[in-house]
């Protein structure tokens, strides 16, 4: 029984992605609910995402992220079902 249990676990492990993304509205939250939120957007990125949206006005789209300074492609697609606009 007891292997069976640990069987299951690891399978489940192994189906898991390898991050956790909260959703997030990138057009509303502050700089520290958004580094919270996002895999691999810290306190710099976050800054720079509210920054880019003061001047620029709200994202239309979040593939707009890109334009942000330290948002490559593959940070927005490891993000992007918990991108909210």
């Amino acid at each position: 029984m007891r292997n069976t249990f640990m069987a299951l676990l690891a399978s489940l492990a192994l189906a898991l992605p390898a991050w956790a993304s909260t959703p997030v509205n990138i057009n509303k939250a502050d700089a520290t609910t958004i580094a919270h939120a996002l895999d691999g957007i810290g306190p710099s990125k976050a800054d720079a995402i509210v920054a880019w949206r003061e001047a620029h006005g709200p994202f239309k789209t979040v593939d707009e992220l890109s334009q942000v300074k330290g948002i490559g492609p593959a940070t927005l697609e490891r993000n992007r079902d918990a991108i909210l606009l």
